[in-house]
């Protein structure tokens, strides 16, 4: 039985479940990142995924008729980062945000989709979320699974060399062929990036980063306008320092 998912911030309108299970299936990490970075036409049984079954999940993760899907992942302080498959009759987003129970609001990191927006999360902040300590009983807790959920936010001039085996081992370890698992990753990762790329930097406004990208939601602080104390919280937290 679906289980209820409320975000007191969110939409009043949309009836919101708990879609955690979903993270058992290969089929819904191939449709979660063709759909949000990745090429949709690809065919999935390149991947080790019967037509059928991701075509299945393509239409659940999008069918407007039915409860939105929301995936967790809790991290430092009493933080979680949401994903909300949220569907209109006309339009299919998928939306990324942060919440802390004490703030009011929410903190957006961006969204993919008709109108998409990011990135909303630096390399730091990126792996800071994929390893944090599980201190919820809710929400993924496997790396893996959270660094394929979360990949879509990623966006940073300033990657590692070993961000595309850590992509390709996920794909893998999220049951994906082996075989085709790095040259997915080297699509979803994109080609080295021009001068231009998003760069991440701390101001004397905020000790949250802000992003360069004039298409990121992240030019202003995360969550503006809750207080002082609880932004630094939010810079600890993201920084794997909560």
């Amino acid at each position: 039985m679906a289980v209820s998912v409320h975000i007191p911030e969110y939409l009043d309108d949309c009836e919101l479940v708990a879609a955690e299970d979903l993270a058992r299936e290969p089929a819904f990490w191939l449709a979660h990142l063709l759909l949000t970075v990745g090429d949709p036409s690809e065919d999935p049984e390149r991947y080790g995924v019967d037509e059928s079954v991701y075509e299945e999940m393509v239409e659940h993760l999008g069918d407007p008729k039915e409860p939105w899907p929301v995936l967790r992942v809790p991290f430092a302080s009493g933080h979680t980062a949401y994903v909300v498959y949220a569907n209109f009759e006309d339009v299919n987003n998928v939306e990324f945000f942060v919440r802390h129970p004490d703030w009011g609001r929410l903190g957006y990191l961006g969204q993919c989709g008709a109108d998409g927006a990011g990135p909303g999360l630096s390399w730091a902040e990126f792996t800071a979320l994929v390893e944090a300590p599980q201190d919820s009983a809710e929400g993924l807790t496997d790396a893996s699974q959270r660094l394929l959920l979360l990949l879509p936010m990623l966006g940073d001039a300033d990657m590692p060399g070993e961000a595309h085996g850590m992509m390709a081992q996920a794909l893998s370890q999220c049951g994906l062929h082996p075989g085709a698992a790095d040259e997915l990753a080297t699509a979803l990762l994109g080609e080295d990036e021009p001068d231009g790329a998003p760069c991440w930097t701390v101001t004397t406004d905020s000790p949250i980063a802000v992003c360069s990208s004039s298409y990121s939601p992240r030019q202003i602080p995360l969550a503006l306008g809750i207080t002082p104390s609880q932004a630094q919280a939010l810079a600890d937290a993201l920084n794997g320092r909560g």
